[in-house]
């Protein structure tokens, strides 16, 4: 199986990162575009990016900005948000090589993103979520999503993958439905933030996990509500989660969000993982 790490805060460089990754054995680093530093201007700059990876031996997947919103109703966000993902996919088909160097082949190279909730308005007996209010307006923008990200990708061996965070609502279900009749779409299971939840999208996931392709990896409890947490310190059952990542050939990012955690994480796949650990 293909471990990598995310980008950690504690690291205020891609070196620092890079160094981190290589130290730990891991394959790739996910590099989220969160940060200032991996905005996509910066992404740009391939040849730096690709020198680094190859003096360490590992490869990049992409996390997209949590804020991108490719459904708001004002149309010059929406012009931004999809600019941003063509250059990302630009970007991408750059540093596929190095999946092919360092990497496995078999698993297509993933741009991650979340589902943005849109706003809601907050009335005296509920709250009405703006994009089920108008979501045939929500659906055609997210047709306009999948038409150019299939266009920008063409022949690129590349997946933009919907991660679930703390839970997927009854629009947005629909329109990552709409996204996985399209190949160029998959799924990230992030089962930290599932169990967090109290696994409320794993009725979800499960109905579609022919569609799993990519896995955050991190420990999480339910009560109290906790993820993150290093492998071995929470209650999900760990061998289980990583048989089905297994099964899928899907890549798996330890997604804990301090050095200590990862390094905890990656000690416990080498005690109690082996079989998922090469």
């Amino acid at each position: 199986m293909q471990f990598g790490m995310p980008t950690l805060v504690e690291n205020s460089t891609l070196e620092e990162n890079v160094d981190l990754c290589r130290s730990l054995g891991l394959k790739f680093i996910e590099l989220n575009m969160n940060f200032p530093e991996y905005q996509v201007d910066r992404l740009e700059q391939t040849e730096r990016l690709i020198d680094l990876a190859k003096n360490a031996g590992i490869y990049y997947t992409i996390h997209l900005d949590e804020n991108l919103n490719i459904a708001d109703f004002n149309q010059l966000v929406t012009d931004a948000y999809l600019e941003t993902v063509r250059r990302t996919i630009e970007v991408a088909k750059k540093l596929l090589p190095l999946r092919d160097l360092y990497g496995d082949a078999s698993q297509p190279l993933t741009l991650n993103m979340h589902m943005h909730h849109g706003i809601y308005i907050t009335l005296p007996d509920r709250k009405v979520q703006m994009y089920d209010r108008d979501f045939d307006t929500y659906m055609r923008l997210f047709e306009v999503f999948r038409e150019k990200c299939e266009q920008w990708i063409g022949d690129a061996d590349i997946r933009i993958v919907v991660e679930n965070t703390d839970g997927f609502r009854g629009y947005e279900k629909k329109a990552i439905e709409y996204l996985l009749q399209s190949p160029y779409f998959a799924l990230t299971w992030d089962i930290g933030h599932s169990k967090g939840t109290g696994e409320k999208d794993v009725p979800f996931i499960m109905e579609h996990q022919e569609h799993l392709m990519h896995f955050h990896i991190h420990d999480g409890s339910e009560q109290p509500p906790k993820n993150h947490l290093a492998l071995g310190d929470g209650e999900i059952d760990l061998a289980e989660r990583l048989s089905l990542a297994q099964s899928r050939n899907a890549r798996c990012v330890l997604e804990t969000k301090t050095i200590e955690a990862l390094k905890k994480s990656v000690q416990w796949l080498e005690r109690e993982g082996k079989c998922f650990w090469e």
